[in-house]
């Protein structure tokens, strides 16, 4: 049921990377816009290059970047007549460098926008640029943000499991935006964030106070993800859904358990996604000999995702931490029996619907996948769990509601 709020608000969502086909960032857009404007509000979203994919009545005002980081031309050498422009210049260096400047040279771009267009909203609502922008833009309009995982986590995951020195510097400096959204972090009286682990970890890692957080979780996107009927399972066939090349997301703690099952029985594991050539879970790949038991999707659309899931017998979510872990909540709004790590808030998002393991443990998964192959009434009883979870608990109407709770406190404060 839709609640409709007694006075719309005019809302300004600001995301710096929202691409439309993958990653966390862009669906958290695109799903909360869509429930704002559903509940009567006004949304614009100011989005930096790749643009999201936005629902009808949602505005959308772009904000062009240099692009560096194109799929179809990375890494492009910028005009001259571009670099003319000194935010463009900061990016251009900072990328040549090994750094990631989007967070901040986004927040830039966005108050060179707003700054004269500020009486067209009610609210900023930034989404985990943290850039130095942002501190002028909250002097001027009510302001919150949302933080949905300390990156320091990623980072730290990252170096330790790099093994050549000069690669971890390359970690490192390409992490450094992480001092910029530390201090513009602690200066923001309003905060969301999308789970009780991720708020934790945040003010630890942050050095912030919890009395500044909303804990609101996300939302799955039950339109795209539902169980699909004139599809049977396939036996022994396991989907995942985490980014192939992150260390953070352990995969290739999923490919040391798939490999010791290989030894005993078949089994097939569906990555949507692909890895890079000389990333660790390539290199393991070649080292385990695991080419024939795996298939990588690349780029797949939302109707293929639910038929790939319509068709495995389980989703392994193996990541070592998740500040939410939509992945999880997809795999069970289509009723797919799920096993989780306990990395991070993934607990919060499973409950006693699927089975837990703890993160980082290649034998722990492999007695996971062993006990749903062998039972498979079990597996059908997670399945139906999962989805039940997600109908009662996890909606994008119900984030929205909330999402505007801290709105209006913000704005009361403000004023």
């Amino acid at each position: 049921m839709i609640i409709r709020s007694e006075k719309p608000l005019r809302i300004c969502l600001l995301s710096y990377r929202s691409n439309p086909h993958c990653g966390g960032q862009g669906g958290y857009v695109r799903n909360l816009s869509r429930a704002l404007v559903r509940l009567g509000h006004r949304v614009d979203v100011l989005s930096g290059q790749p643009y999201p994919e936005l629902a009808d009545g949602v505005g959308l005002v772009k904000i062009p970047s240099l692009d560096l980081y194109n799929a179809e031309d990375p890494f492009r050498v910028p005009k001259v007549r571009e670099l003319g422009d000194w935010i463009n210049l900061n990016e251009w260096i900072s990328t040549s460098t090994m750094g990631f400047p989007e967070p901040h040279t986004f927040g830039l771009r966005a108050w060179k926008y707003l700054k004269r267009r500020m009486n067209r909203y009610d609210i900023i609502h930034d989404n985990q640029s943290l850039s130095y922008g942002l501190w002028a833009i909250q002097r001027r309009k009510a302001t919150v943000a949302t933080i949905h995982h300390p990156i320091t986590v990623d980072r730290d995951i990252a170096v330790a499991s790099e093994p050549d020195f000069w690669k971890k510097l390359k970690h490192l400096r390409w992490y450094s935006f992480l001092g910029m959204q530390k201090r513009v972090s602690r200066t923001l009286p309003h905060i969301i964030t999308v789970s009780g682990c991720a708020q934790k970890d945040i003010c630890r890692e942050f050095d912030l106070s919890a009395d500044r957080f909303s804990i609101i979780p996300n939302g799955i996107n039950t339109d795209l993800f539902y169980p699909v009927s004139g599809i049977k399972r396939e036996k022994n066939r396991i989907i995942v859904t985490n980014s192939a090349d992150t260390p953070l997301k352990g995969l290739h703690y999923l490919l040391q358990a798939v490999y010791a099952i290989r030894q005993t029985r078949d089994i097939r594991l569906v990555v949507v996604g692909k890895p890079k050539k000389d990333s660790i879970v390539s290199r393991m790949i070649r080292s385990l000999d695991l080419s024939d038991s795996i298939v990588f999707t690349g780029r797949i659309s939302c109707k293929e995702f639910v038929r790939q899931y319509a068709r495995a017998t389980m989703a392994v979510i193996p990541s070592v931490y998740e500040g939410f872990g939509l992945p999880a909540g997809e795999a069970m709004a289509c009723g797919v029996p799920v096993i989780s790590t306990t990395g991070g808030a993934l607990p919060e998002v499973v409950g006693d619907a699927g089975l837990l393991v703890p993160p980082a443990d290649p034998g722990a998964l492999q007695d996971a996948i062993l006990r749903l192959m062998n039972d498979p009434e079990l597996a059908a009883s997670y399945g139906k769990a999962g989805y039940e979870r997600v109908q009662r608990h996890l909606t994008w109407e119900a984030a929205a509601q909330r999402t505007v709770e801290a709105y209006r406190k913000a704005i009361r404060d403000y004023h």
